[in-house]
C-alpha cells in the first residue's frame, strides 16, 4: 500500500500477505480523500475507521493531519501490524480497538465527523452498518458515513443515504447525519 498525501506521502508499506484484507485501491482512495479533504477541516475532525485491516485509511487520515482516528478490527494480525506502523511513524493520533465491528457499533456512543467502513465484501449484513450508525447517532450533525462495498450491492434505501460513487468493482456509498 502507498500513502498518497500528507506528511507520509509516497511511503510504501508492505503488510504481511497472511492478513485477511482487500485494501482500498489508490485510485478510489485518492477520489475519496479529494471529496473529504474539500469538505472537512481535518485539524478538528475525529474519524472512526471500521474494518480497518492494514490501517490503509487510518494511516492516510493521520498523514493528512486528522485530529483523531479510532481504528476497529477484530483480526489480531491486523491490529498487531497497524500498531507496528503507528509506533514506527509516531502516529499517536490513531487509537486501536480490537473488536467485532457490529458489536462495537451497538455499544459505542461517541460521535464522529467521518466514519469509514470497508467490510469484507462477502458479508451479508453490510446494510446493518448505516442502520447501526443511524440508530446509535454516531455521526455529528455535519458528519458523514462512507461505506465501501461491491458495486453490485445497493444501499440507497438505508437511513441517511446521499449518493453512491462507483470505482470499478468497488463503490463508496455516502450517508449523512439524520436527526
Amino acid at each position: 500500500m502507498r500513502i498518497i498525501g500528507g506528511k507520509l506521502k509516497g511511503i510504501r508499506m508492505s503488510a504481511p500477505a497472511s492478513l485477511p484484507v482487500r485494501p482500498t485501491t489508490d485510485m478510489a482512495k485518492e477520489a475519496l480523500f479529494n471529496i473529504l479533504y474539500n469538505t472537512y477541516d481535518f485539524d478538528s475532525c475525529s474519524v472512526l475507521d471500521l474494518f480497518s485491516g492494514t490501517g490503509n485509511i487510518s494511516i492516510e487520515f493521520a498523514s493528512r493531519g486528522i485530529k483523531e482516528v479510532t481504528a476497529v478490527d477484530k483480526h489480531s494480525g491486523c491490529i498487531y501490524w497497524l500498531k507496528s506502523v503507528i509506533d514506527k511513524y509516531d502516529l499517536n493520533e490513531i487509537s486501536l480497538q480490537k473488536a467485532d465491528v457490529f458489536k462495537f457499533l451497538e455499544q459505542h456512543n461517541k460521535k464522529y465527523q467521518i466514519i469509514f467502513a470497508d467490510p469484507p465484501y462477502d458479508l451479508t449484513n453490510i446494510p446493518q452498518i448505516p442502520r447501526l450508525v443511524d440508530q446509535n447517532k454516531l455521526l455529528t450533525e455535519n458528519g458523514i458515513l462512507v461505506v465501501e462495498h461491491p458495486s453490485l450491492l445497493k444501499l440507497k434505501d438505508e437511513p441517511g443515504f446521499k449518493e453512491t460513487r462507483r470505482y470499478g468493482n468497488s463503490s463508496f456509498s455516502f450517508f449523512e447525519y439524520t436527526p
